[in-house]
């Protein structure tokens, strides 16, 4: 079915006062807030731009547009990839340009004049690189940890000492908004389905494969965390609460430039992430590289009751299972990057970059369960172990090209990319059923299991930006190809040797075709800025289940298309008050094991399967947004998915036909989801060493449809609290504290009980700023430990389970590098959908 929802974004402001100048010591906080109120349209404009001594153009580049009387910021841009910089909305008086990039030394533009409605080409300006010699360098640029910009809210990951030595994971765990639940689902605002990139490319991972790439990938690894909660039609339009990008380090300096991080973390087990960035750049060749090693060594311990009840009466208790499961998991990850950008031309680049990754892992878990009657009785005892080996691994190539035909911004780029993930897992099983006493064993049985998954997945996409009708047009097409063989081989193993187990044993074929259009529409109006976007996406998707004796062979296809429209609409008119107002509309797609719909073996009660019948779910999305000088924003949302698909819970025989009482855990799809939230950030310089980040969010969701054949009416609120203070001292000297706490919440048929944490860490500038030294520990008082309830058809479940959170780190950063002349910017480019939708190792 076709739906088109407009969006619109509409800011309002107060007209306001012009303030005086600020002390010194408040500059930085004036500088956030005049980069945050950046989108202001008022009278005239100033562009021009941006070049390297070899007149390469240079992106990234900081302009600051200043008062020319007294040097007063008065908006903050960067050059994008044709060096170009563009100054809207700018009031009469007399202004000048400060040009700002890493390694080259500060530069001033010209006095202009700007009337009103006047516009200015300041034209082309060449930077001269820095004179100074590293080791001169006293002075180290620190960034705030959170900037709030109108379009997303921006993580930087070093601003905070306690990300020292952590993951990904664990820091977007603590990011404002973002929740992570014991299984490593990721939710914004209340709401999963989330789309995670990594340099603007999707991670083509499903839920249980993303956890295990990002808690081995090392934070020191990135830069910033984007959080965008209604994205562009620019993007693609998966993830219906939103687009998470992890954009990773890249050093802009030019010469032999690089960095190495070394830590060690102890937690109840030992951990490392170390990891080493490489750049050189000179000329018409930019090289860069990096490599890593992770340590993961974790203990997850899980206790389960499950009550069963009388079908006919339910308050009357038919049996009572009790499982506890210790379970430890051992991984190491070694992980690369390497790429280069060649200048053909002055206006033309073509690179590559391909990244490679190898995680073995180790998983064992020793379960003991209690078969109790309705009295609490034990009729007998289960013990079940397991040891399961598993080797990932991941290799990607993309290669992309850029012109840009000329100084007005026109540009034409492409990227073509090709993903590779293959897993070989070995799985043992052995259970034993005993007597009360455990004297005697009733039953014994040995399960051996052999899992081969390969994913290939190739895209292709072309990207065309030109100004035009007074604004900017942007438009675009992308294609993906997407094909999946899983296996899941199982024997019986016996004294008499081994036999297939038809029961268990199934091999399942996906593909998948997307194809997608989209235009863009940037333009101001005087005080109103406006973006209008639409996207098109048609999907082709088939999957097979290739029989066995017992059972036939079984198929399904589906096709389908989609219109994702956005439009945005601003309204500023002073420094004090900013309001907004959007609407879009978002797809997720079942991650492409989920549609698999045989049993997979998890314990002797606990099977998971797929569901050939998942439906896609699509999202309308609204927002309604305040900031106020530029420090507090607050944001009303509502959300309404249809054909929401979550984890369902569904009591069942055993596979065997054997009377039992097996859980059968699958995504399905719940007939509608509503959410409601209020958010509140603001980023407060309480003394001048001291800043607090405060956000909170209060969310209400509700849950409404039928999920095996009965209803299910769920809803819930759920309080969202985070704050981080981070301090700074004289003579290198920093320090966090940081925590955050989220109430009960719902999640289909989940209840989660409140949790939270506090860290805190310091930090020291050694060896002439070149070193950092941090320590710091997390979840210091061990508060992180899920526990919740389940109720699903006659079956009442409650949980705890807990992890090794609590852990101390020591890391050092060391950089090293010799600025030289002439290098231009690197780009990254890539695909941006399918990659969030792969299912690796569980964990």
């Amino acid at each position: 079915m076709h739906c088109i929802v407009p969006t619109f974004e509409l800011y309002y402001t107060n007209k306001g006062t012009k303030t005086s100048i600020m002390r010194k010591e408040r500059i930085l906080f004036a500088v956030s807030l005049l980069t945050a109120l950046a989108g202001q349209a008022q009278s005239g404009m100033i562009t021009g731009k941006v070049e390297d001594p070899s007149q390469k153009p240079m992106e990234a580049v900081t302009a600051t547009l200043v008062r020319a009387k007294d040097t007063g910021i008065v908006k903050i841009e960067l050059t994008d990839k044709a060096g170009v910089y563009l100054f809207n909305g700018v009031n009469k008086g007399a202004y000048r340009v400060m040009f700002t990039g890493s390694g080259y030394a500060k530069q001033y533009s010209n006095i202009v004049e700007v009337t009103e409605k006047s516009q200015h080409d300041l034209g082309k300006v060449a930077l001269n690189p820095e004179t100074k010699n590293l080791k001169e360098i006293t002075v180290v640029a620190r960034k705030p940890f959170i900037e709030q910009k109108i379009d997303k809210m921006v993580v930087n990951v070093d601003a905070a000492v306690t990300n020292a030595g952590t993951t990904v994971l664990e820091v977007l765990e603590k990011s404002p908004g973002i929740t992570v639940d014991s299984d490593g689902k990721i939710s914004l605002k209340g709401k999963q389905q989330v789309m995670v990139m990594i340099d603007g490319k999707p991670t083509y991972l499903g839920v249980a494969e993303l956890t295990n790439l990002l808690k081995t990938m090392p934070s020191s690894s990135v830069e910033q965390i984007e959080i965008m909660t209604n994205p562009s039609a620019k993007y693609d339009a998966a993830g219906n609460s939103g687009i998470i990008n992890i954009r990773t380090k890249k050093n802009k300096q030019y010469g032999f430039n690089g960095s190495v991080n070394a830590n060690y973390s102890q937690g109840k087990y030992w951990r490392t992430n170390d990891n080493l960035n490489l750049n050189y750049r000179n000329g018409k060749l930019n090289v860069f590289a990096n490599g890593g090693y992770s340590k993961w060594n974790s203990f997850q311990n899980l206790d389960i009751k499950r009550t069963f009840k009388n079908p006919d009466d339910p308050k009357q208790i038919e049996a009572i299972f009790e499982q506890q499961s210790r379970m430890r998991n051992v991984e190491d990850n070694f992980n690369m990057k390497l790429g280069a950008d060649y200048y053909l031309t002055k206006k033309t680049t073509i690179g590559f970059v391909t990244t490679g990754l190898i995680n073995p892992e180790n998983f064992s878990s020793k379960n003991k369960s209690y078969l109790m009657d309705a009295h609490g009785v034990t009729d007998s005892i289960v013990l079940a172990q397991s040891q399961t080996t598993n080797k990932w691994k991941n290799g990607t190539l993309n290669l992309n090209f850029r012109h840009q035909f000329d100084s007005t911004g026109r540009e034409l780029t492409a990227d073509l990319d090709y993903a590779k993930y293959s897993s070989a897992g070995n799985q043992n099983f052995e259970t034993s059923t005993m007597t009360p006493d455990m004297s005697t064993i009733l039953n014994e049985e040995k399960l051996r299991g052999y899992l081969p998954v390969n994913i290939d997945i190739y895209a292709a996409k072309v990207d065309y930006v030109q100004n035009a009708f007074k604004g900017k047009i942007e438009t675009g097409v992308k294609s993906s190809f997407v094909t999946t063989k899983n296996a899941a081989n199982y024997y019986e193993v016996k004294d008499q040797g081994e036999s297939v187990d038809y029961g268990k044993t199934n091999m399942f074929d996906y593909q998948e075709n997307i194809y997608a259009a989209y235009i863009n529409y940037n333009r101001q109006f005087k005080k109103f800025g406006v973006q209008a976007g639409l996207r098109y996406e048609y999907t082709q998707m088939r999957g097979d289940q290739y029989g066995n004796p017992t059972r036939p062979d079984s198929s399904f296809s589906r096709d389908y298309g989609s219109l994702f429209p956005t439009v945005f609409i601003s309204y500023n008119a002073s420094k004090n008050h900013t309001w907004g107002f959007n609407i879009g509309r978002r797809i997720d797609r079942p991650a492409y094991q989920d549609l698999n719909p045989f049993l997979f073996f998890i314990d002797p009660y606990t099977y998971q399967a797929g569901n050939p019948f998942l439906k896609p779910q699509f999202t309308n999305n609204i927002e309604v947004s305040h900031t106020f000088k530029g420090f507090l924003t607050t944001t009303l949302n509502y959300s309404h998915t249809k054909d929401f698909h979550t984890e369902t819970f569904e009591q069942a025989k055993l596979p065997n036909g054997d009377d039992g009482y097996a859980t059968i855990v699958r995504r399905g799809n719940i007939g509608k989801r509503d959410n409601a939230g209020v958010a509140v950030s603001a980023q407060v310089p309480v003394k001048k060493w001291w800043t607090a980040v405060v956000y909170t969010n209060l969310s209400y969701s509700k849950f409404e449809g039928p999920v095996n054949n009965e209803m299910v009416n769920v809803e819930a609120a759920t309080l969202l609290l985070n704050i981080n203070n981070q301090f700074k001292f004289n003579k290198g000297w920093s320090a966090e504290l940081s925590g955050f706490w989220r109430s009960k919440g719902a999640e289909g048929q989940i209840l989660i009980n409140p949790l939270g944490q506090v860290s805190a860490g310091v930090a020291k500038q050694v060896l002439k700023n070149k070193g950092t030294v941090k320590m710091n520990i997390r979840d210091m008082f061990y508060t992180q430990v899920v526990t919740g309830n389940i109720n699903f058809q006659n079956t009442e479940a409650w949980f705890k389970n807990a992890r090794d959170s609590r852990v101390a780190t020591i890391s050092f950063t060391y950089r090293f590098g010799k600025p030289i002349k002439g290098a231009p910017q690197r780009r990254t480019g890539g695909a941006k959908d399918e990659q969030s939708r792969v299912k690796m190792g569980e964990n």
